[in-house]
C-alpha cells in the first residue's frame, strides 16, 4: 500500500503545495512553522535527520507502492535513546485522492514498526487536536491508546485547541502479532 522514504529537498514543493492555508498548517505542525511553508523552513526541519545512529528525528514521505506517487508525510522525532522513546508528529495524508483509503493508518503503522522493530523503542507517543476525530480514530485503529487531554493548549484565531495525548508501548506493539519488516524494505525506511 505505502512505503516510507526519507523526506528530502526534492519533496519540499509537494509538501508546500499540500499545506495551502494557515489552519491546516497549524493542525499539521502546531506552532513549529509560520505560514506559508518555505524551502528554507523545511531545510531547517530536516537538518540532521534520517542519519543512523546519530539523528534524534526521522522524517518521511509516504509513497503509494502501486503508483509511485507521494501521498503523505510523517515524522518520528524527539528520540530519547536513554528512555527508548520518541514522538510521532506532522502526520499528513496530503493527496486528497488518497484520503479515506487507510493511508494514514498505514503510515502510522509503518513508523511504529520502524520505532519498535528497528530503533528498539519502548514507548512511542503522539498528540492530536481533539477536534480531529478522524485522526484519533485512525491512531486508535493503529493500536495507540488515549492517555489524556491537555486542555486549551493552543490559542488559534481566538479559540483554544485541546490536545489528545496517545501512546503505544513495545509490548502492545508485539501483542498485535503483525509480521516483522524484513530485508531491504525495512532498511530503506532508515536510509
Amino acid at each position: 500500500m505505502i512505503r516510507l522514504e526519507p523526506f528530502t529537498p526534492a519533496d519540499f514543493p509537494q509538501l508546500i503545495a499540500w499545506v495551502k492555508d494557515e489552519q491546516l498548517m497549524m493542525n499539521w505542525s502546531g506552532a513549529m512553522f509560520s505560514f506559508p511553508l518555505t524551502p528554507a523552513s523545511l531545510a531547517w526541519y530536516i537538518e540532521d535527520t534520517n542519519e543512523l545512529p546519530t539523528s534524534d528525528a526521522f522524517v518521511y514521505k509516504a509513497v503509494d507502492t502501486a503508483t509511485g506517487a507521494t501521498v503523505g508525510h510523517i515524522s518520528l522525532g524527539g528520540l530519547s535513546r536513554k528512555n527508548r522513546s520518541a514522538r510521532i508528529s506532522r502526520v499528513l495524508v496530503g493527496d486528497m485522492q488518497a484520503r479515506g483509503r487507510g493511508i494514514g493508518q498505514a503510515m502510522v503503522t509503518a513508523v511504529l514498526r520502524i520505532g519498535f522493530e528497528q530503533l528498539n523503542l519502548h514507548r512511542i507517543e503522539l498528540g492530536v487536536y481533539s477536534f480531529n476525530e478522524a485522526a484519533i480514530r485512525c491512531y486508535q485503529k493503529s493500536g495507540l491508546t488515549i492517555e489524556g487531554v491537555s486542555r486549551d493548549i493552543l490559542l488559534y484565531e481566538g479559540a483554544y485547541w485541546s490536545l489528545v495525548e496517545m501512546s503505544m508501548l513495545e509490548d502492545e506493539w508485539y501483542a498485535q502479532g503483525l509480521p516483522a519488516a524484513t530485508g531491504q524494505a525495512a532498511l530503506a525506511c532508515l536510509a
